[in-house]
């Protein structure tokens, strides 16, 4: 009835995501196609009703299997997915830290592929996962709509699948930017209204009036130094005049648009900060990175704009 279908980029901790007395497909995910392309294969080579996706570095639950076989057993035929409940551990003797709450957001996010199980006829409907989500981010949500279109429902079962938070790195923030990307091809796909439709929020207009409020400071900061180097070296001095007596403005502008820049960081900044432990290190790192987000937001954004297009 059931098959577990499990992508991997070799994690130590697969071991602990295969479940026993069931069937399991586990699919090789290091290379450039992603984990929507491995899922594809995954389902494509099971034979069984239902497909389960986990992730690598998922862990199920005591009695998951049963559980499991009672959220699929007397589902009505309308009904294309059944989503695990997603349980993420968070420290009990300090704040969580910036990455531990993002990881506890999926224990609320809608139709993620760490615990999803689908119909295979439904899937076969669908086409499966688009296989243009290069990476772990967005494909499945874009499932979930194409399914949503085609008819089908989708329900939360019983069964629940404990997800570990871990450290990716200082910078993990910044490079979970690259999602972004993905972003534009949910709009191209689905509309404007995708995020309303998947119950997702997002920073980017934020992070573009950040990142053009920086650029403009720089722009006018790097003119005023062109201008006063030309000054220095002579070179025509009523055209120095000129950018001097121009320039008044310019600075007003250049210090107001400096103000908005650093007041928005410091405003995103303190918003990590704030419920986090506020150690030194987590401190310095949500102060870094929530220097370095805008710019890397708005340029995937920007990239996959123009992917999208091409």
């Amino acid at each position: 009835m059931i098959t577990v279908v499990i992508p991997t980029i070799g994690r130590s901790s697969l071991r602990k995501a295969i479940p026993e007395g069931v069937p399991v497909i586990v699919v090789e995910d290091t290379g450039r196609k992603g984990p929507a392309a491995a899922r594809n294969a995954g389902w494509r080579a099971a034979e069984t009703p239902w497909v389960v996706f986990l992730d690598d570095d998922v862990v199920p639950g005591e009695g998951w299997l049963e559980a499991l076989t009672k959220d699929l057993e007397s589902l009505p035929e309308d009904v294309a997915g059944s989503q695990g409940r997603i349980e993420v551990p968070l420290p009990r003797d300090r704040r969580p830290t910036d990455a531990e709450r993002n990881t506890a957001g999926l224990a609320d996010a809608e139709w993620i592929t760490a615990d999803m199980a689908y119909r295979r006829a439904a899937l076969e409907k669908v086409g499966g996962f688009d296989e243009r989500f290069p990476r772990a981010y967005r494909e499945d949500a874009d499932l979930a709509l194409r399914m949503r279109k085609a008819g089908f429902r989708l329900v939360r079962g019983e069964r629940v699948t404990r997800h570990p938070v871990r450290d990716d790195g200082f910078w993990a923030s910044v490079r979970f930017q690259r999602g972004n990307a993905d972003d534009a091809l949910m709009r191209r796909v689905h509309g404007p209204e995708w995020r309303s439709l998947i119950g997702a929020g997002g920073l980017l207009p934020r992070h573009a009036a950040t990142t053009a409020l920086g650029l403009t400071a720089l722009a006018l900061a790097a003119a005023r130094a062109l201008s006063c180097a030309d000054d220095r070296g002579g070179r025509g001095l009523r055209g120095g005049r000129g950018l001097r007596g121009a320039g008044a403005g310019g600075v007003w502008v250049m210090g107001i648009a400096a103000a908005g820049w650093a007041w928005l960081t410091a405003t995103f900044a303190w918003e990590r900060i704030a419920p986090g432990p506020r150690t030194p290190g987590e401190v310095a790192r949500m102060v870094v990175t929530s220097v370095a987000i805008p710019p890397a937001a708005c340029l995937h954004r920007l990239r996959g704009e123009l992917r999208v297009r091409r």
